[in-house]
């Protein structure tokens, strides 16, 4: 099985993301800069659980930092409060709770926390938010928060605002690499159109794919369709046995997916437990082995459910027992 260290770090970045704008951008900054001095970060805005769908992001943030990145993850509290998820209080205790389940789910000790608050009230800072205004229309302002506003219908002024402090963010921080999910796509690439602008390098983005939910709708809080990070073993269990999983197809498959980007890059191999009369075990190197199995029909959906539940409990597990 190849090692990280056995690995060239593009590939290894290219892995289970959707895009990376631009490939050219990635490969010329790790050939051309010291690695140790690259920084990649993701915004965090602090709301609720975290959840499986939170797990790519956190895993490409362990990548980087394995190839050597500087990691900041940015608890976006200001953000959270634009976006009408609380008061400054309340953010601030789910921003707290959010970092110890990041750091519980393996970011070295080396990340940087830093919230948003600590610097996001500066006049230096302000003023470029303002200097962002002035060559940002305010329909790519509102479209940016497509994915993101909280509130979909009558958007509140905070919302427009937001999108130009997330590039600010990005400026300020002196970051080389965006990281996030997809819905941030909008975002980071108006922070690489219009940060130039301003006489800032626009960033590298990296977007990881949002996983669909345990029903195979999209994975939403008020559903509960997801695994908590914090959930029991029992419930864990449950609920991949319940999960959307039709035999022989691979698309939109939330159990084939929790393979594809928890599993397999928590735990390098995958070994199918089951009985000499239906095969016996059977082990996979990489998702797409398995993925070909199962598509064939060589794997049982109950196969995969009662493996995913049981790899992905002990990949929870240091995460459930941390004291947050």
């Amino acid at each position: 099985m190849k090692t990280m260290a056995d690995s060239e770090p593009m590939k290894i970045l290219e892995r289970n993301v959707e895009e990376i704008i631009t490939r050219a951008e990635l490969k010329e900054a790790l050939e051309s800069k010291s690695k140790s001095k690259l920084k990649a970060y993701v915004g965090f805005e602090p709301s609720g659980s975290v959840h499986i769908g939170h797990l790519p992001i956190i895993n490409k943030l362990r990548e980087l930092q394995r190839i050597g990145f500087h990691i900041i993850v940015l608890l976006a509290d200001i953000h959270a409060y634009l976006n009408e998820k609380g008061s400054f209080e309340q953010i601030r205790e789910i921003a707290d709770y959010n970092k110890s389940c990041f750091v519980a789910a393996g970011l070295s000790e080396e990340t940087e926390f830093i919230f948003g608050s600590s610097f996001q009230m500066d006049e230096e800072y302000m003023m470029n938010v303002l200097k962002l205004a002035t060559v940002t229309t305010e329909k790519r302002a509102r479209r940016s928060m497509d994915e993101l506003s909280r509130s979909k219908e009558d958007r509140k002024v905070s919302q427009t605002i937001y999108p130009l402090m997330q590039a600010v963010d990005i400026a300020f921080l002196d970051i080389d690499v965006a990281v996030g999910g997809i819905d941030q796509r909008k975002i980071h690439m108006l922070s690489r159109e219009n940060l130039p602008k301003l006489g800032f390098k626009p960033p590298i983005c990296i977007h990881t794919p949002l996983l669909i939910g345990l029903d195979g709708e999209k994975m939403s809080s008020s559903l509960g369709n997801y695994v908590s990070v914090h959930e029991s073993e029992e419930s864990v269990e449950d609920k991949i046995m319940d999960a959307f999983c039709p035999p022989e197809i691979a698309d939109a498959n939330p159990v084939l997916q929790i393979y594809k980007h928890t599993i397999f890059p928590g735990v390098g191999e995958v070994r199918i437990e089951r009985k000499d009369k239906y095969g016996g075990d059977i082990s996979y190197a990489s998702y797409n082995e398995l993925e070909s199995d199962y598509v064939s029909g060589r794997l049982h959906p109950l196969d995969v459910k009662t493996t995913a539940a049981r790899y992905l409990n002990e990949i929870l597990e240091p995460i459930r027992i941390a004291k947050i």
